[in-house]
């Protein structure tokens, strides 16, 4: 693997020097003591190294594919929070605000600790480590504490969505209002959820059967007002069935779907009437994709 210097490095991340050095620090790959960079552990982990150079003396190479966590400004700027003090803000457990940041997609649980995923990363998170036990965590920019779907998420868990609140998000979507006054959710599956067809009343029975945890028309964590088909926590997948494609509204709402599962990068798998009649060879096979095992 080619190395290159910390300012050649910068170059290839269309960054200045000075900013890369600082999500470098930020990052536990190097430590400034006495007027100077010193390479850690970490540093030399991720390939890090110290060569010698008539010219310039002493410096640190690095591979040039270089995952380094960039912190924007506006983060950076920030007070940091973790767990444990969002749940003092929302009188919850901290154990119970990690499942829920993992339950919005923004963390995953590892062997020891958490882990910030590519979503959270977008919501500010900033990956850390405990100095004594090694365990790894999650610290948050403040801001976090105002995002709407973590709210809704927890007054959720809390038991206190209200009706109103409900209604208020229904309506922010003139496409969404027309398909569920249109088709009615009223052919319950085994589980005892209503859904809104027979194929959706199929894929709810298959993975009921399937023994595979699931959510019927869930709100995707965005700021959007978008509602899912299915979803599956484990493996945070996404299942969308495509029908009716000869509603004029309903191919407009297909296409705003489409685009946010897009833009969030969500782990999505579309269904269409001919999969909906070959469940057992199709859906094991696309949920295997996300880790998510079948039978």
């Amino acid at each position: 693997m080619k190395k290159i210097s910390t300012s050649a490095l910068a170059k290839n991340k269309a960054m200045t020097s000075k900013d890369l050095f600082v999500q470098l620090s930020e990052s536990g790959f190097i430590e400034h003591s006495d007027g100077r960079w010193i390479l850690t552990s970490d540093g030399e982990a991720e390939g890090g190294e110290y060569i010698e150079s008539s010219r310039y003396g002493k410096y640190i190479v690095w591979p040039e594919d270089l995952l380094v966590q960039i912190i924007t400004a506006s983060v950076r700027d920030q007070k940091l929070i973790t767990a444990r003090n969002i749940a003092a803000h929302f009188d919850v457990s901290a154990n119970k605000i990690n499942f829920i940041l993992s339950e919005l997609g923004w963390l995953n649980k590892g062997l020891k600790g958490w882990l910030a995923t590519e979503q959270g990363t977008k919501h500010g998170a900033i990956q850390a480590e405990d100095k004594k036990s090694g365990i790894p965590y999650v610290r948050w920019p403040e801001s976090l504490l105002n995002t709407k779907s973590l709210k809704e998420s927890i007054e959720q868990v809390k038991g206190k969505s209200s009706d109103s609140e409900q209604d208020e998000s229904v309506n922010n979507s003139k496409n969404e209002i027309g398909f569920r006054e249109k088709f009615e959710a009223k052919h319950r599956s085994a589980d005892g959820h209503f859904v809104r067809s027979k194929a959706e009343m199929l894929i709810d029975n298959w993975l009921y059967m399937a023994e595979i945890v699931h959510a019927y028309e869930r709100k995707l964590p965005v700021e959007e007002d978008v509602y899912c088909d299915f979803y599956i926590p484990t493996g945070k997948v996404y299942i969308e069935y495509w029908g009716y494609e000869n509603e004029p509204k309903y191919l407009a709402r297909k296409k705003v779907k489409k685009d946010i599962y897009m833009k969030y990068g969500f782990n999505l798998i579309e269904l269409q009437d001919a999969d909906v009649q070959n469940l057992d060879d199709i859906l094991p096979r696309l949920l295997l994709k996300y880790g998510v095992q079948a039978y």
